[in-house]
Parts: C-alpha cells; sequence; structure tokens
C-alpha cells in the first residue's frame, strides 16, 4: 500500500473546496493538513460545512498560514487568484492541481478572447497537463502541476470525444445544450441564485460565448491532430442544485451508421475508464443520463440516440457538477499523479431515490 498522501487545500469555504475536502477526509489514503479561507479564519470547517460535522475537526487558516509542507497542494480560488499563488509554491516540490482556470488553456493567446484579459504569467502554462484522466491518463500520472478542467468542459468533452476522434461526425459543427444546477455559481449569493428568482425557471444564462468553450474545443481539437474544431455552447440554469445535462448535437459525415458502430465506438475510446458509463436502455424511464443518478459521485453518463430522421447524433451526458465536474475529477488526477488506482475514494454508487 501506498504512504500515506499529505494534502492542503487553499480555498476550502465555497462549494467546491467544501466538496473537495468531504471527498478526501473519506479517502483511505489521504491525511487533510490545512484548508484556508481569508473570510473564515480561525473558524472550524463545520460551521461552513455542517456536513462534515463529526468527520473533522480542522479549523480554517488563511491562506498565508496553509501548511504547504504536504503531498499535494490544491488551489480552490477564484479565477485570477491562482495564477497569484502558484509562483511560490513552484520551487516546493509540492503537486499542485489547481482547480481554477487559470492554467486550463495552453495557449495563452485564448485568454483575452474567452476570459477577457492577458494571461499574467504565460511562461507557466506549458508546466500544465490538462486533467482529465479520460483524454491524458499517462500525462497526468508522470505530471508535477495539473489544471482540473471546468465542469461544463468535462460533460461536453466527455460526450463529445469518441466520436470526433473516430471522425464521425462534422467537426465544423457541433452545438451543445447544458442545464445546469445552481451550485455551479458558487457559495456566494446574488439574484441569479436567490431562490423566488432560481426557482421553477428554465434561464438561459450565456448562450453564446461562455467561457468553457475554449477548453472544449481545445481538447476536442488535440484528438484530431489539431484540426480546428467549432463549438457552440448555450447552457441553460434551471431549477437543480447539483448537476449538469449536456445535449450535443452532431451532424454525421459517414452514412449508414448504426447503433452497434456507435456503441463500439463509445466502448473502445472509454475501454480503461471506470467512470465513464454508457447508458441507452430500450425501456423504462431511465433509458438515458440523469444528473439525478450520478449526484454526489465521480460517473459520468454517457447515452446517443441516432436521428432517424435526419443525419445527425443526440450525445447525452449527465455528471454532478461538483464532483466529477470538479473536486472528484481532482482527486482522480492526485489518485494518477500518486500512483494509486485512480478509483481510490471515489468508487462510490449515487442514491436511488433522492
Amino acid at each position: 500500500m501506498a504512504n500515506t498522501i499529505r494534502a492542503s487545500i487553499i480555498g476550502a469555504s465555497g462549494y467546491t473546496g467544501g466538496e473537495l475536502l468531504r471527498l478526501l477526509l473519506m479517502h483511505p489514503q489521504v491525511q487533510v493538513k490545512s484548508v484556508s479561507s481569508e473570510k473564515n479564519k480561525g473558524m472550524r470547517v463545520t460551521s461552513v460545512h455542517p456536513n462534515l460535522r463529526a468527520i473533522t475537526e480542522l479549523e480554517f487558516v488563511e491562506a498565508a498560514k496553509i501548511d504547504s509542507n504536504v503531498d499535494v497542494l490544491f488551489l480552490c480560488t477564484p479565477h485570477g487568484a491562482s495564477v497569484k499563488l502558484v509562483e511560490q509554491y513552484l520551487q516546493s516540490g509540492v503537486k499542485i492541481i489547481d482547480l481554477s482556470a487559470d492554467f486550463r488553456l495552453h495557449n495563452a493567446a485564448d485568454y483575452p478572447v474567452w476570459y477577457g484579459h492577458e494571461h499574467p504569467h504565460p511562461e507557466l502554462l506549458k508546466k500544465f497537463v490538462y486533467g482529465m484522466p479520460e483524454l491524458h491518463r499517462e500525462e497526468i500520472r508522470k505530471a508535477h502541476y495539473v489544471a482540473s478542467p471546468g465542469c461544463l468542459a468535462t460533460s461536453a468533452i466527455l460526450a463529445l470525444a469518441p466520436v470526433v476522434a473516430a471522425g464521425l461526425v462534422d467537426t465544423g459543427h457541433l452545438v451543445v445544450d447544458a442545464k445546469i444546477g445552481s451550485s455551479a455559481g458558487g457559495a456566494r449569493a446574488d439574484a441569479s441564485t436567490h431562490h423566488p428568482e432560481r426557482a421553477g425557471t428554465v434561464r438561459a444564462y450565456k448562450p453564446t460565448g461562455h467561457r468553457h468553450t475554449g477548453e472544449i474545443e481545445q481538447e476536442l481539437s488535440a484528438l484530431i491532430h489539431g484540426k480546428k474544431v467549432n463549438v457552440s455552447l448555450s447552457p441553460h440554469a434551471i431549477e437543480l442544485v447539483r448537476g449538469i445535462f449536456s445535449t450535443a448535437h452532431c451532424f454525421l459525415v459517414k452514412q449508414g451508421l448504426k447503433d452497434v458502430d456507435l456503441w463500439k465506438t463509445y466502448r473502445s475510446f472509454y475501454k480503461e475508464s471506470p467512470f465513464i458509463r454508457l447508458v441507452k436502455e430500450k425501456e423504462g424511464i431511465h433509458r438515458y443520463p440523469e444528473p439525478k443518478l450520478v449526484m454526489g459521485t465521480n460517473f459520468c453518463d454517457i447515452g446517443f440516440e441516432l436521428d432517424w430522421h435526419a443525419p445527425r447524433l443526440v450525445v447525452m451526458s449527465a455528471i454532478d457538477n461538483l464532483v466529477k465536474g470538479s473536486g472528484g475529477q481532482a482527486i482522480q488526477s492526485m489518485n494518477l499523479m500518486c500512483g494509486l488506482d485512480e478509483k481510490t475514494g471515489l468508487w462510490i454508487p449515487g442514491m436511488h431515490p433522492v
């Protein structure tokens, strides 16, 4: 058995940091040394994350006092903050997993396009591996620095990667319609998360130009040797706390495809990916993926349907945005970086009913 992995979290008071902490505390080979929160320093973790009562006696410290004498340091800070922190830890030897967007894009020129600002340290981008094990498993095993993907990007990339890599669809015209829960907006309340405004709604909040589009195009393009992939992403906020349901509309370039061909494509691509489940039943109410059924888990459920009326393939994916879309995927990368089975501490089923 591997030695105990010592870990600290900078920025552990939000939903992402809290979910990461929950999973790390239950990981059989991890010891959480310290967690930070500027706003809540000196307070018990359970005052912010009451679900962890009786699980931990940790208290929040300020980031300057985080225990960095650890094996893995997780950064759960807002976009733009991680890049300011990373430099001071680069020489320490600690492995870093950044859950912000600061190092997800490889090309510095993409940051003004998708984030509206120049990257302050473009020389650091090449140090980070994009932390999606299903696409970069071997790179992550060898990595010292990992940039964990965005939640919407995760749901779209995992749905589309096999058919893009196989050359089955028109990569100049991919459309992703995503429905996402309120926890993706973070723990800080505003009008969009206020219950009377959120309840009963389906709200298009970024129908064009969503920043995760850059990640999706980057990763799918890499699967076809850098050929440009064009993705149209339109997310919608819905009355759900956890979960993302993405529907990808793909237009076929190869005619005569049958279900069996798609089964083979997806099974072959994900044959070494334990957290991918293919869901396509012939009857019953759970014929296709549903966010509710992956809640609290690191699974990504993927289903598909060929359109008999038009040359179109519809691919559906469901994830928990706080687990597979965030903390769970980061731990999956940590497991690989530390020589563990990637399922360690994450191989848990969802609850049903919820």
